[in-house]
C-alpha cells in the first residue's frame, strides 16, 4: 500500500513524496524531501515518531518489514538504487543497483521483491541474495505488484497485459512457472492486494468501477462490488482487513469505500419475507432478460460502509485496522495528515472521524486534536559503522542460471553478519 504524489497537486503538503503501511498496518513510512519517518499507529490519540532516517532526501519508496528494523528506502537522486537498513543500529545492511528505475519493492518474511517497468527481481531477505529474475514482463509504468505477507506461499502477483486486466500469479517461494492467469477486467490494471493469507487477491482497472475478489491460487471470481456508475476515477488503494470480512478502496474521489465480504444464501431471503427481499428476487429475475453488463451491475454488490474525506483529488492509501480492539479505517493523505475513522461493523453506514494526526511538518512533529464528532456509535467507542565492500553481480535468466551480456550494475553488501534483534521480529538477517 504506497502513495506517490505530483509536487503540483493542489493541497499536496510540499514536504510529502511517499507513504506506505507495513504488512500488518502498525506502523506508517513516509517519505519527504529531507529522508524518511517512521510511525507507529497503534493508538489513536497519539502519533509516535519511531524513528528519522536522513541518510539520503527525496525519498520517494519507503518500506518496513512488519514492526521489525528493516527498512527499504528509494531516492529520487538514485532511482535504481536499492537501500536496505537496520534502521535501530543505523546501520546499511546492503544496496542494490538496477538496470532501470525501481517503481515498486514489496516484503514479506521470506521475499523482497523489487518491480520495475519491464522486470521483476525476487531477493531472498534472509541473506538478500538475488534468487530470480523475471524478465520482459508486460510494460508496467507504474510498478504495479503485490506480494503475500504470508510467507507460507509468498504469491506475487503482476499485470499480465498492458492493455487489459490480466493478472499473474507467480510462486514466489518455489520460483516455478506461473501458478495461474486472471482475466479480472477489461481495461489495464490499477491495484491489487492480497489478504493477509494469501487466499483472496483483490484488483480494481484503471475504470475504477468494479472491483473484484478471487480465491488463491485456483482464480476464482468470489466476489464483485461497485465502487460506483457515474464516473472514472483512479483507484489509488485496495486492503483487506485482518480477518478478511472487509475491503477497502480510496481514490482521488472524497469517499472510500468499505465493501463486506458475505456470501448471500437463497435461504437468508426466504426467512425473511421482507418487502426490500421481495424486490430483490424481482431484479434478478428480470435480470436473465436484460444485456450482459446491465445484468452484472444488478448483481454487483455495493458499499457497506463509506467514509467522506475532506479532500478531493489528492492521492492517499487507505488500510483497515484494528486498534485499541476497535476497527478503524486509516487514511493517510497527501496532505500531510493520517485520518483516524471508527468503523461499524455491525450496521456499517458512514464512518465518523474522530482524530487526525500530522506526520509531515515544518519543524518538529506535532500531532492535531480530535475533529469534533456527531455522538453515534462510531464516536463513542473510541477511547482514549564499518563500509561496505563493492561487488558486481550477473544478471539472471528466468532458469536461475546467468544469463550472458547483461550485468545487474554494482551493488554493495555489508562485510560482517547483520542480525535484526528486536523482540518480536523474524527473520535475523544474516548478510555475508
Amino acid at each position: 500500500m504506497e502513495s506517490q504524489d505530483a509536487p503540483e497537486s493542489p493541497g499536496l503538503h510540499r514536504g510529502f513524496i511517499c507513504a506506505s503501511f507495513n504488512q500488518d498496518t502498525t506502523s506508517l513510512s513516509v517519505g519527504t524531501k529531507t529522508g524518511y519517518r517512521l510511525f507507529s499507529v497503534t493508538a489513536v490519540d497519539k502519533l509516535d515518531c519511531i524513528h528519522e532516517g536522513a541518510e539520503c532526501p527525496d525519498i520517494y519508496i519507503v518500506e518496513r518489514l512488519f514492526s521489525s528494523s528493516l527498512v527499504v528506502v528509494v531516492s529520487l537522486s538514485m532511482p535504481r538504487r536499492m537501500n536496505v537498513y537496520h534502521f535501530k543500529k543505523g546501520t546499511e545492511i546492503c544496496n542494490y543497483s538496477y538496470s532501470n528505475n525501481i517503481l515498486s519493492v514489496r516484503l514479506n518474511r521470506q521475499r523482497l521483491v523489487v518491480c520495475l517497468e519491464e522486470s521483476i527481481y525476487i531477493h531472498n531477505i534472509r541473506d538478500m541474495k538475488l534468487l530470480k529474475t523475471l524478465l520482459n514482463t508486460p510494460v508496467n509504468p507504474s510498478g504495479l505488484c503485490a506480494l503475500s505477507v504470508n510467507q507460507s506461499n509468498s504469491y506475487l502477483a503482476y499485470p499480465g497485459s498492458a492493455t487489459m486486466g490480466e493478472i499473474t500469479i507467480y510462486d514466489a517461494n518455489n520460483l516455478v512457472s506461473t501458478v495461474t492467469l486472471i482475466q479480472a477486467h477489461d481495461s489495464p490494471l490499477a491495484a491489487l492486494t492480497f489478504n493477509a493469507s494469501g487466499s483472496k487477491l483483490a484488483s480494481a482497472s484503471e475504470k475504477g468501477t468494479v472491483i473484484r475478489v478471487f480465491s488463491i491460487p485456483e482464480g476464482l471470481k468470489l466476489f464483485e462490488f461497485r465502487r460506483g456508475m457515474k464516473r472514472y476515477v483512479s483507484i489509488s488503494s485496495l486492503s483487506f482487513s485482518a480477518d478478511a470480512q472487509f475491503l477497502c478502496a480510496s481514490s482521488n474521489t472524497e469517499t472510500v469505500h468499505i465493501f463486506k465480504l458475505e456470501q448471500h444464501s437463497p435461504s437468508q431471503d426466504e426467512e425473511s419475507p421482507t418487502w426490500s427481499a421481495y424486490v430483490g428476487k424481482m431484479f434478478t429475475a428480470a435480470s436473465t432478460y436484460l444485456p450482459t453488463h446491465v445484468s452484472d451491475m444488478m448483481h454487483q454488490d455495493r458499499a457497506f460502509a463509506t467514509v467522506r474525506l475532506n479532500m478531493f483529488g489528492l492521492k492517499n492509501i487507505c488500510a483497515l485496522a484494528t486498534i485499541q480492539k476497535l476497527p478503524r479505517l486509516l487514511a493517510a493523505s497527501s496532505d500531510g495528515f493520517l485520518y483516524i475513522y471508527n468503523v461499524d461493523p455491525q450496521d456499517g453506514g458512514e464512518c465518523v472521524l474522530v482524530q487526525k494526526h500530522r506526520y509531515v511538518f515544518e519543524a518538529g512533529p506535532e500531532d492535531v486534536g480530535p475533529q469534533p464528532a456527531s455522538q453515534s456509535y462510531a464516536a463513542t467507542v473510541a477511547l482514549p559503522s564499518t563500509p561496505p565492500s563493492s561487488t558486481t553481480l550477473i544478471g539472471y535468466s528466468e532458469d536461475g542460471g546467468a544469463q550472458k551480456g547483461e550485468v545487474i550494475p554494482e551493488h554493495e553488501l555489508a562485510e560482517s553478519p547483520i542480525c535484526l534483534d528486536d523482540e518480536n521480529e523474524f527473520p535475523p538477517i544474516s548478510v555475508r
